[in-house]
């Protein structure tokens, strides 16, 4: 046995020959599942490919002092209630809100706090919109559900409040495209309910970054009882007379009365399960679930004793002469958020960092040569720079630290199909959830539909999983 595969084989020493529920995957969606089924006396084994927790909710440490959150941090305050009520108190306490949310574009720069008082102002005062007809807006958001009509799309709801503005578009669209992907020609319910809970109290943030969250979730798993265990792939999901048996991972099988996968939805069908153990019917329906989008991320690190001006929490800039879809995922766009982590953001230390995001394409990544994708990556970091620039003009001698993440760098740390940051369209949630009726101890949490994505999304999605496979494994429907 060599070095490697004995690595493996460590990784999964001592396990139990069988579990309750196995989970495939640590975002915060399979976090919280496993959170959830442990302290209702289930016996639960996670496996994480990584060696960090947390999925797209991680982080990683470089030198000079540096640490780097990834993703674009920002969910709505409902992310209070659902880690008091499913984490505990201090994970809770531990989320503060975002003060500055800057937008700055050809159209119009202003900053909001994104709360429902603050968001009625801007749009009385800056966008001169009458206050009826904002109520209006605001009231129809809230008013969407699961089971609403979803022909309309949410190009056709702001046509329907604002006509022909498309500044307004731009200041109500334009954040939560870069938070979940959603286009202009999705369904207007994946628009309306994730942007009526930003709107409730504003955008929200774990004080102390991501891996002081994901340090305190990991001690409560391990409090609850569950098997934690890192750089452990799972190679398949085992299935016996059309049930759940149990998973391989790292050469080793295990078997299990469910499993409930947190990786990609699609790759979860059709590479660990495989399309001959559903439907054909089924295996139809998922062919068309189409993929979310990558991101980019340019991570500077601020060199120890210099400091960046308060200049916001998250800025959104464009060049761009309005809110374009397209425009935003181009591998030479101009449209940007930046993340800046102040020194209060990690109370224990003293330095400055910043994460610019991007929407991205797969397609325009993959297929360049080594020498192509190195010169795309300086460009990327260069161009961030300029942008950057703006705000802080002597950016570059502040900076000690640069590196870059394209949609390559998410899929293979992530494993997601076409590195994708927010896993599927609306579709998938509907195959998501059906898992189950294909393969009886089956299923799957994760982001997909647009409103199960995202911190909150997520967490919440790994709740109704939870609950799901709770009922499954209390039932007695299934022996191993």
């Amino acid at each position: 046995m060599n070095n490697k595969s004995l690595m493996k084989s460590d990784c999964l020493k001592d396990t139990k020959e069988k579990y309750d529920v196995i989970i495939i995957g640590s975002g915060l969606a399979g976090l919280t599942c496993a959170n959830m089924l442990a302290k209702r006396g289930h016996s639960v084994l996670l496996l994480e490919q990584h060696y960090n927790l947390g999925g797209l909710a991680t982080w990683f440490k470089r030198k000079g002092g540096h640490i780097f959150d990834i993703s674009l941090h920002g969910f709505p305050v409902g992310m209070i209630k659902t880690c008091r009520k499913y984490w505990n108190r201090e994970i809770a306490d531990s989320i503060v809100q975002l003060k500055g949310i800057r937008l700055d574009n050809p159209q119009f720069s202003l900053t909001t706090t994104y709360d429902s008082d603050d968001f009625k102002l801007v749009m009385q005062e800056y966008f001169k919109i009458p206050g009826e007809t904002i109520d209006n807006f605001i009231r129809a958001l809230r008013d969407m559900n699961f089971y609403d009509d979803q022909t309309m799309t949410t190009r056709e709801l702001f046509e329907k409040f604002f006509p022909g503005r498309h500044d307004i578009i731009r200041m109500i669209m334009e954040p939560i495209t870069y938070a979940n992907g959603s286009t202009l020609d999705d369904p207007a319910i994946t628009y309306g309910i994730v942007f009526s809970n930003f709107l409730n109290k504003g955008v929200y943030t774990f004080q102390g970054g991501t891996d002081k969250i994901i340090g305190m979730m990991r001690a409560e798993l391990v409090k609850n009882g569950v098997d934690i265990r890192t750089k452990c792939l799972v190679e398949k999901i085992g299935i016996k007379d059309k049930k759940i048996a149990g998973v391989i991972a790292n050469g080793k099988q295990i078997k299990g009365k469910a499993v409930v996968s947190n990786g990609n939805l699609l790759s979860t069908i059709r590479k660990l399960v495989g399309d001959e153990n559903f439907s054909v019917s089924f295996i139809e329906e998922a062919k068309k679930v189409r993929l979310n989008n990558s991101s980019c991320q340019v991570y500077m690190g601020i060199r120890k004793g210099e400091k960046i001006d308060y200049i916001g929490d998250l800025l959104f800039t464009s060049e761009a002469e309005r809110f374009d879809s397209e425009e935003l995922r181009n591998k030479n766009t101009t449209s940007r958020t930046f993340s800046i982590y102040y020194p209060q953001t990690r109370p224990d230390s003293n330095m400055f960092s910043v994460v610019a995001s991007t929407n991205a394409n797969y397609e325009d990544w993959v297929n360049l040569s080594k020498e192509e994708y190195q010169a795309a990556k300086e460009n990327l970091i260069q161009r961030t720079l300029d942008a950057f620039g703006k705000y802080v003009p002597n950016i570059r001698d502040k900076v000690d630290y640069l590196e870059a993440a394209t949609p390559k760098t998410f899929a293979r740390y992530t494993l997601h199909l076409n590195g994708a940051s927010f896993g599927t369209k609306f579709e998938g949630l509907k195959i998501s959830i059906g898992l189950p009726k294909e393969i009886p101890g089956l299923f799957h949490t994760g982001s997909v539909g647009i409103i199960m994505s995202g911190w909150l999304g997520a967490a919440n999605y790994g709740v109704i999983v939870a609950n799901d496979v709770d009922k499954f494994l209390s039932s007695g429907a299934r022996n191993v």
